[in-house]
C-alpha cells in the first residue's frame, strides 16, 4: 500500500492560444492529505481578541455569547499551546493573563482564562487596529509554527482611522493568521475583509450571537488540527514572460499577486498560509511572448512548497495553433472562477454605491451579481442579494432596489460576496 502523498498539484487549463494570442490562464487545484512533515504537527499560538466596547451591553447576550463562545476556544486549546485573550476597547488591554504575554495551555492556565473572561465588562470604543498591535506583540515573543488569531467585534472601528488601521495591518502582515468575524447588527463587512485578507484568514458575520460558541470552537479547531504552518506556491516562468495575477479562488477569492516574494528574476513565491485535510483552487495568469503556430512552451513551473522542500508541482503549457476550434475552447473550471470573481467585485462595487447614492451604478452592478449568482448556481449568494434588491428577472439581472434594507443584510452579503463554489462535474464534462 503506497502513502498517500502530502500534496497534490493539478493544473486545468486550455493549453491552445491563437498565432497571436499571449495570455495563458490555469486553475491549480492544491489538495493536502493533512499529513505533516514526519507526522509531527507544528507547535501553535492563539490570541482571542474580544471586544468590550460600550456596544456590547445592547443587547446584553452579545457578551454574553461571546463570553460562552471564547470560553468555548479555550477549551479547545490542547495542552502546550500558548494562548491569551485580548480586552478589544478604544484600546486593547489584557484579559488573561495580565501581562503582556503568553501562557501555555493547561487544566490549570484554561481555568484560570476562563474565570477571568467571565470579569470581562462592555464599556469605551472601538479602536481594532490597537487589538492587532497588542496580538503581534505577543506572537513576537513566541517561537510558536504557526500564530493564529480570532477578532470579534459588534461595530465599527470608529475610533482610529482607516489610515492606522492599514498601518497596523501592514506591520502584522505575515506575522500570523486571524479570522474576523462580527457579531449583531452594525459591524462593517468591508472592514473585516480587509483585516482577513490582510492577515489570511476567514470573514463571516453572525447576526445571531448564539451561534459564535460554535464559530469559536470551530476556528480554534480548525487551526489546531493544521499540519502545515506556512506553505507557499512557487511559480517559474520562462524568458521574457510576466505573471498577470495569482488569485485563490476556493474557497473564498483573494488576490495574492501584491504578495509576491522574488527568489530569482523567473521564480517568485505566494503566500498559501496554514494548511490542513483540505483542497484549495489558484487562479493562475501568465503572459507571454507571442509564438508562432505549432511552437509549444512550457509557460509556468507551478510548485507547492514549505521553506525550500519542494511537495507537488504542476506544469501550465502553451501551444500555438492555426486551429480555431481548439484555440478558442475554454477551459470550464477558467470560465467557473473567472465568473466568481466577478461576481465578488460587483457585489462589493454595488453595495459601495448604494451607499453613496448612486442607485443607477448599485441597480447595475448588483443586477449583475444577481444575474451572475443565478448562473452560477451560486443559490447563498442570491439569497443574500433578494434582501437588498429586489429580483425582477435573475436571468437577465433585472432589479430594483430596495428602499428598506436591514444593515445587517447588507454588511452579510459584503462579508459573504468572496465565498466561491465549486464548478459542478456536469460543467466539465
Amino acid at each position: 500500500m503506497t502513502e498517500q502523498p502530502a500534496f497534490r498539484a493539478e493544473v486545468f487549463q486550455n493549453e491552445y492560444l491563437a498565432a497571436d494570442a499571449t495570455v495563458v490562464d490555469a486553475i491549480v487545484t492544491v489538495t493536502s492529505s493533512g499529513s505533516g512533515p514526519a507526522g509531527a504537527a507544528p507547535t501553535v499560538a492563539q490570541v482571542i481578541m474580544i471586544d468590550c466596547s460600550g456596544s456590547m451591553s445592547e443587547p446584553s447576550t452579545k457578551m454574553s455569547e461571546a463570553k460562552r463562545a471564547t470560553a468555548a476556544a479555550i477549551d479547545a486549546l490542547p495542552d502546550g499551546v500558548k494562548f491569551a485573550v485580548v480586552a478589544g476597547r478604544g484600546r486593547a488591554e489584557m484579559a488573561y493573563p495580565g501581562e503582556v504575554q503568553l501562557v501555555t495551555a493547561s487544566a490549570r492556565s484554561r481555568a484560570a482564562a476562563k474565570r477571568a473572561v467571565t470579569q470581562l465588562t462592555p464599556a469605551g470604543g472601538t479602536a481594532m487596529g490597537t487589538w492587532l498591535e497588542l496580538a503581534r506583540r505577543l506572537f513576537t515573543r513566541s517561537q510558536a509554527e504557526l500564530k493564529h488569531a480570532i477578532l470579534l467585534t459588534d461595530g465599527r472601528n470608529e475610533h482610529e482611522t482607516a489610515e492606522e488601521l492599514a498601518a497596523i495591518l501592514a506591520a502584522c502582515e505575515g506575522q500570523f493568521l486571524c479570522d474576523s468575524r462580527g457579531v449583531g447588527a452594525n459591524w462593517s463587512g468591508t472592514e473585516l475583509r480587509t483585516i482577513a485578507s490582510s492577515l489570511l484568514g476567514t470573514a463571516d458575520g453572525l447576526p445571531d450571537p448564539e451561534g459564535l460558541t460554535d464559530d469559536f470552537r470551530s476556528m480554534t479547531a480548525a487551526a489546531m488540527g493544521k499540519a502545515y504552518a506556512q506553505v507557499t506556491l512557487r511559480l517559474w516562468t520562462p524568458a521574457g514572460s510576466s505573471i498577470r495575477f495569482v488569485k485563490q479562488a476556493f474557497p473564498h477569492v483573494e488576490d495574492l499577486t501584491g504578495r509576491r516574494r522574488e527568489l530569482s528574476a523567473r521564480i517568485g513565491e505566494y503566500p498559501l498560509g496554514a494548511w490542513g485535510t483540505e483542497s484549495r483552487d489558484y487562479h493562475v495568469c501568465v503572459e507571454l511572448p507571442k509564438g508562432a503556430a505549432g511552437e509549444e512552451i512550457l509557460a509556468a513551473r507551478v510548485s507547492l512548497a514549505l521553506g525550500d522542500e519542494v511537495l507537488s508541482q504542476g506544469l501550465m503549457r502553451a501551444v500555438w495553433t492555426d486551429d480555431t476550434a481548439l484555440s478558442t475552447r475554454i477551459n470550464p473550471r477558467v470560465a467557473h472562477y473567472t465568473g466568481q470573481a466577478e461576481l465578488a467585485d460587483a457585489i462589493q462595487a454595488g453595495l459601495a454605491a448604494r451607499d453613496a447614492g448612486d442607485i443607477e451604478t448599485a441597480t447595475s452592478k448588483l443586477g449583475r451579481a444577481v444575474q451572475l449568482a443565478e448562473e452560477s448556481g451560486h443559490t447563498d449568494t442570491a439569497k443574500l442579494l433578494a434582501k437588498v434588491v429586489d429580483v425582477v428577472d435573475a436571468r437577465t439581472g433585472t432589479v430594483r432596489l430596495r428602499q428598506r434594507v436591514a444593515g445587517v443584510d447588507a454588511e452579510l452579503a459584503n462579508v459573504r460576496s468572496v465565498k466561491t463554489i465549486r464548478v459542478k462535474k456536469t460543467e466539465e464534462a
